[in-house]
């Protein structure tokens, strides 16, 4: 950024910016706080409907299991029309903040907002397409930090900063989780760090996760039990998990690149009808087993809970949201990367935990919790390759911090493997995608 704005900014940032970004930033993250949080709310109530309207279809008769199936279809297909109105809303919405922040594409504007909001609540929610709600939430807090700025007349660099800046306010209130929303911003989005930049993501992060709790209440998204700190004798064991799960993380990323490739080379379908079409398929999925769709809170409580799923399901729901995932991400709608991930690392070190206790049972009751636990960061870890957002994410959710140094021995072995495979992080394979072209997401 070479703009005068920034220039001054850099020479003299106690020059008003010390205190009115900051101001401005708190601001804009009440309005991101509580849209956030009205967002998730409606989310969870849907979810809850989803599940009603599946026991429902059970027991009313052979030809009732259309109903669940023809109501995903077309949740996802209204997910889809949202971004024909607004194409920017199609997708996590990530990448365009990295861009937006890498003077490579304009702001967001504020339509961003509703399109996202009702796209995500019909895609996700009415849907149950394998999708988070982390992605539409960290683009409308993004734009609404752009919206502030050009209210109050700002400059092109501090209406960037702005949205760089709330868009961690929006990871925050995605997760309940405000210090891995900061950190979000300069680990993953911004890679510099300014006193200016830091004092507005505080603000921001606070003001917004503050008004979330107004919606939500306070309390960790995960409620988990206690987990032993596994012995230093075990570091091996979670090297070794990070390297498979860095694998598995490359091959994610390189599903969630080729499907998207498959779905958009069909350009005579409307856009509408090809994610009805995945629609259909994660419905009928749906009425076989409901916690293998959706963003997968419900199955990561249960996983983190010590919840006794036989192996073979575990490998079932692993084999199936690795699909459903990407191929939910290819539907075009609004809907992000990172809540999915999380319900996929925890099943892999769900299945890692069992392995491990077919060479050693002891060893591997008591390993299994903290494998759950880090898997839910070291995927995160291999995809995003943002292995502190990860780790203090996950934190911040289950409030566990007894496997912290099994987290980052993992990481380490997930990034150095991505890393050697020559795999990008995915938000800049996506950037790059929409910067290519219309169709790119």
């Amino acid at each position: 950024m070479n703009d005068p704005d920034s220039q001054a900014l850099e020479q003299d940032p106690s020059r008003r910016h010390l205190v009115v970004l900051p101001l401005t930033a708190a601001v804009a993250g009440v309005a991101a706080g509580f849209v956030g949080g009205a967002f998730r709310l409606l989310l969870e109530h849907l979810d809850t409907w989803r599940e009603d309207l599946v026991r429902w279809a059970d027991g009313a008769g052979a030809l009732a299991w259309c109903v669940p199936v023809v109501v995903v279809a077309c949740g996802a297909a209204l997910g889809a029309a949202t971004t024909r109105w607004v194409p920017l809303a199609a997708g996590s919405g990530i990448q365009h903040v990295e861009a937006v922040e890498r003077g490579e594409a304009d702001p967001p504007p504020l339509r961003v907002v509703p399109a996202r909001f009702v796209g995500g609540l019909a895609s996700i929610g009415l849907g149950g397409m394998v999708l988070g709600r982390e992605g539409p939430t960290v683009h409308m807090a993004a734009a609404i930090g752009a919206a502030t700025g050009r209210l109050l007349r700002a400059g092109a660099e501090d209406i960037r900063t702005l949205q760089t800046t709330l868009s961690g306010a929006g990871l925050a209130v995605a997760f309940n989780a405000p210090v891995a929303g900061g950190l979000f911003v300069f680990e993953e989005i911004r890679r510099r760090v300014r006193v200016v930049d830091v004092l507005a993501v505080l603000a921001a992060v606070a003001s917004a996760v503050g008004c979330m709790r107004l919606v939500l209440g306070d309390h960790p998204d995960f409620a988990v039990p206690s987990v032993d700190r596994p012995s230093p004798a075990a570091v091996p064991i979670f090297v070794v998990f990070g390297a498979v799960v860095g694998v598995c993380g490359v091959a994610y990323s390189r599903l969630t690149v080729v499907l998207l490739d498959v779905v958009e080379k069909m350009t005579a379908v409307p856009r509408e009808i090809k994610a009805a079409a995945i629609g259909l398929i994660v419905g009928g999925v749906m009425m076989i087993e409901p916690l293998v769709v959706g963003g997968g809170d419900a199955l990561t409580q249960k996983l983190l809970s010590g919840h006794g799923f036989a192996l073979s399901t575990v490998v079932i729901f692993l084999v199936v949201r690795f699909v459903a995932g990407p191929l939910s991400y290819a539907a075009a709608t609004p809907g992000g990367l990172f809540a999915p991930m999380l319900a996929l690392g925890a099943l892999m070190g769900l299945v890692a935990g069992r392995i491990v206790g077919v060479f050693d049972p002891a060893l591997g009751d008591q390993l299994t919790p903290a494998l759950v636990l880090v898997g839910l960061s070291t995927l995160f870890a291999a995809v995003v390759q943002a292995p502190f957002t990860g780790i203090v994410l996950v934190i911040e959710m289950t409030s566990i911090t007894s496997v912290t140094v099994p987290m980052l021995v993992s990481g380490v072995g997930a990034v150095t493997i991505s890393a050697l495979l020559r795999n990008p992080p995915i938000y800049d394979e996506l950037r790059k995608r929409m910067l290519a072209g219309p169709g790119g997401r």
